[in-house]
């Protein structure tokens, strides 16, 4: 069976045009075998071949059909693929390519080519419906968001967060008593303490993660919105925390509570003024297999209450009414990665430390809320170009006095 990693990179060293002339077509041969191995196999709902010339195709489509006969699928010749932005038109300038599919993929295809030239004799097909119908198509090829990103980028104007270079994030926290809770992070969570002022506090969770504590008091905010988020803190050493936290008299929310066969521990601690702390632990698991091999990379960073009090990184979760819209914002439009799936919570990679979760409102520890006393803060190598495209290129986000709020009404800074 062919992984889909291994489809990728087939995918991308069969369809860089080289000429076939008379030659044997054994290369050929083997990447239409391994396409129409992944129909066959429900890998992909439909396969494209190399792109040929017509005589080309001529000398290579009986070898087609009888692959396609071994393997169980369909096949269709066409003398011109479809336009959309995941490959450049040169490519396929002059060459016929065979459609593998099964089902009703073909059906899928052939609606998808409809539409697009009907929005073509409107000259309406620019845009966000390009990049619309671009995906879809990307959809029926079987391709994740991640590769449909990276073929947009290659061929469109589309960008995503990492081609402006991602440091890291600051989630801020806003406090009547910002005193009290300076103290409780300092001291009884032993957070390093990175920098200051009269009205905030800048504390290092974990390499490039860190929650920064400010002041009501000349903030946007009325300091009665709902929190709506959650921190993760995500540790090996989940018994030694809330052995101490329990010594230390904070409240605890949900107490500790071990399950070996489970995807993940944890407990949930309460800060002074109701910010909900979840001190996670993740096992090897099925649905943990992406980010258990992303945490092994992520050395565990000592709080000053010694080396067994560790972090290795976070998961800011936010919380929504409406997961679907949420997903696409942070796949498609940040381009972040899948890393676990919960089912009703997603985890996605943010930087080298840092996770954002999205949990639907209704399951969630939390609630969804129009307000909320919350900013995410993502630091970039390059923020002001980023903003500059988001203000021409963004769809479902909310622009106002240079800030960005996602579907679910969070607030967004770039730095």
């Amino acid at each position: 069976m062919v992984s889909r990693n291994s489809f990728l990179i087939l995918f991308i060293s069969v369809f860089s045009f080289f000429s076939c002339g008379k030659q044997d077509f054994a290369e050929q041969r083997g990447a239409f075998e391994a396409f129409a191995e992944m129909v066959q196999s429900g890998a992909k709902p439909l396969a494209l071949s190399h792109p040929m010339t017509p005589e080309e195709m001529d000398q290579f489509f009986p070898d087609a059909e009888k692959i396609a006969a071994e393997f169980g699928v369909k096949i269709q010749r066409k003398p011109k693929l479809i336009e959309t932005s995941l490959f450049s038109s040169e490519t396929v300038k002059d060459k016929e390519v065979i459609l593998i599919y099964s089902g009703n993929s073909f059906l899928a295809y052939q609606t998808l080519k409809q539409e697009i030239e009907e929005l073509k004799a409107k000259n309406e097909f620019t845009g966000p419906k390009k990049e619309a119908l671009s995906r879809r198509f990307g959809r029926i090829l079987g391709y994740p968001v991640s590769r449909i990103n990276s073929l947009l980028a290659e061929n469109s104007e589309f960008r995503d967060l990492e081609d402006f270079g991602i440091q890291g994030q600051e989630l801020h926290w806003y406090y009547s008593d910002l005193a009290k809770a300076k103290t409780f992070y300092g001291e009884k969570l032993g957070l390093k303490l990175l920098s200051e002022t009269e009205t905030s506090a800048s504390f290092l969770i974990a390499g490039d993660s860190k929650l920064v504590l400010n002041s009501i008091s000349g903030s946007p905010f009325k300091g009665s919105e709902p929190k709506s988020v959650a921190l993760a803190l995500l540790t090996d050493d989940l018994q030694i925390w809330y052995d101490h936290l329990l010594a230390q008299e904070v409240e605890i929310k949900y107490t500790l509570k071990v399950k070996p066969e489970g995807a993940h521990d944890g407990f949930v601690a309460v800060d002074p003024e109701g910010y909900l702390l979840e001190f996670e632990m993740f096992r090897q698991h099925p649905e943990n297999e992406i980010l258990m091999s992303e945490l092994a990379q992520m050395n565990p960073e000592p709080t000053s209450l010694g080396e067994k009090f560790s972090f290795r990184g976070s998961v800011t979760w936010l919380y929504y009414k409406d997961m679907l819209p949420a997903q696409l914002f942070v796949e498609e439009q940040l381009g972040l990665k899948l890393s676990t799936d919960q089912g009703w919570a997603k985890i996605y990679g943010l930087s080298a430390n840092s996770y954002l979760g999205l949990v639907d409102g209704l399951r969630g520890m939390n609630t969804f809320s129009p307000e909320k006393l919350i900013q995410v803060k993502l630091i970039l190598d390059k923020p002001a170009e980023w903003e500059n495209y988001l203000k021409t290129h963004s769809k479902d986000s909310i622009r106002t006095s240079g800030t960005f709020r996602d579907p679910g009404l969070y607030t967004f800074l770039f730095q």
